[in-house]
């Protein structure tokens, strides 16, 4: 395994470390995709919230008009996360779970008894059960979609086959959070508006790993969570503005009409939005630093200023951890008795971010992460709330799997010295 990244990024781990105050530490972090460290950046704005601006909303003062114009940057710069066209279209919430659930209810409120919606087994359940209570409400039948249980892709022919029955709405996943899938979004879309449904995307799992173009996608909503990529316990939806305009809100009467403060109930977390707007500095940052390669293709597709500088870093990120895939691919397969759940194929590590299931022959998952804790190494078991991949697989009632997940701050040491914790407990 060669401990030299050929990336600039890849060449640059030090300086990418320092921005993360809380890898100052032996620990290993493979535990990102249930939430990353924060970098340096976004805890820096939410200290200058709280001590500069700390304030409610649309008072006749300085700190109150200071807090709103942190708020209003906030909704441009994820705006430009998203590449989305407007920043109203941006509404912020406490995570992607409780966002789904509002907004649900409000897109379900159309639903007629007799219509259908789809869902996926390959979902976090987040993705799923707000719309399936939803359906239960409103008299919608649900249909599931399946994945192949032996590579962890999502069947096309299945998702098919459930939008030729005309469904309003489908839900489905950018990538999963168990499997490290990548479903193939793009086409997704265009399949389900073809069959007249609109399209809700859990990108919580993509977003820290690649850039995001819900315009390309041209989905319908778009949703993810800012503790998974470096920022603050916060959720962010986009939505197309023809759509949030139209759409009911479940409000308080108070409350404006105008979007997205219509369905940004109640006084938000002003500091954790600030954290959010320091987390898109941070990529902004990885842009300018390492994303030079990538900048002539980049503005070919139109990009530009912040837009472009966001895209330079995801690209950049994403470029690094194809290489990070690959060794903890090889350092997984490389131990006796370990199987992986997924994609497996190192020519398909395009199809899926570096996030990977396993069990180790007969032991249980929490006796795993137990042991790879007490060497530093912090991993998660069970379900991740991905309960329905566990069920499918058969692995529910056995606790689950142990997954690890890379994030682009990990380091080729950091899977050698996985590699060698499995082994020494395979060892002992």
């Amino acid at each position: 395994m060669s401990l030299n990244p050929s990336t600039a990024l890849g060449a640059s781990l030090d300086l990418i470390r320092r921005q993360f105050p809380a890898l100052n530490r032996p620990a290993v972090f493979f535990d990102n995709p249930g939430g990353t460290q924060i970098a340096k950046q976004s805890l820096d704005r939410i200290n200058k919230y709280l001590l500069e601006c700390n304030a409610n909303h649309d008072g006749a003062f300085e700190t109150s008009i200071a807090s709103d114009a942190v708020l209003d940057e906030a909704h441009r710069a994820m705006a430009d996360f998203y590449n989305a066209p407007f920043a109203e279209e941006i509404v912020f919430g406490n995570n992607m779970t409780t966002l789904t659930l509002h907004i649900s209810r409000s897109i379900s409120r159309e639903w007629k008894a007799g219509d259908e919606i789809v869902v996926t087994r390959l979902d976090h359940d987040a993705n799923v059960t707000p719309w399936v209570l939803a359906a239960q409400d409103r008299g919608v039948k649900v249909n599931w979609v399946d994945f192949d249980v032996e590579d962890g892709t999502l069947k096309l022919d299945g998702l098919q086959k459930a939008l030729e029955r005309k469904p309003r709405l489908l839900a489905v996943g950018y990538a999963s959070n168990s499997l490290g899938t990548i479903n193939p979004v793009a086409k997704i879309v265009k399949m389900a508006h073809e069959a007249g449904a609109l399209v809700y995307v859990d990108a919580v799992q993509y977003a820290p790993h690649g850039p995001i173009d819900v315009q390309k996608l041209d989905c319908d909503f778009l949703v993810s969570s800012a503790y998974k990529f470096f920022g603050t316990h916060a959720g962010i939806l986009y939505g197309k503005r023809d759509l949030l305009e139209k759409l009911f809100a479940y409000k308080v009467r108070p409350a404006t009409d105008k979007i997205p403060g219509k369905f940004e109930t109640g006084t938000q977390n002003h500091e954790g939005i600030a954290g959010v707007l320091g987390a898109i500095e941070y990529f902004e940052w990885i842009g300018k630093e390492f994303g030079g390669r990538y900048v002539d293709g980049l503005k070919e597709e139109g990009y530009q200023g912040r837009r472009l500088e966001l895209k330079k870093g995801l690209t950049a990120i994403r470029s690094y951890e194809f290489e990070l895939g690959r060794a903890l691919l090889s350092a997984l397969e490389f131990v006796p008795g370990l199987h992986i759940y997924g994609l497996t194929d190192v020519r398909r590590l395009e199809d899926r971010v570096a996030t990977f299931a396993f069990r180790l022959k007969d032991m249980p998952p929490r006796v795993v992460a137990e042991k790879l804790a007490k060497e530093g190494i912090y991993v998660w078991d069970g379900n991740y709330y991905a309960i329905n991949v566990t069920e499918r697989l058969g692995l529910e009632e056995q606790g689950g799997m142990v997954r690890v997940g890379a994030a682009h701050y990990n380091t080729l040491a950091e899977v050698q010295r996985l590699k060698d914790a499995l082994m020494k407990i395979i060892e002992g």
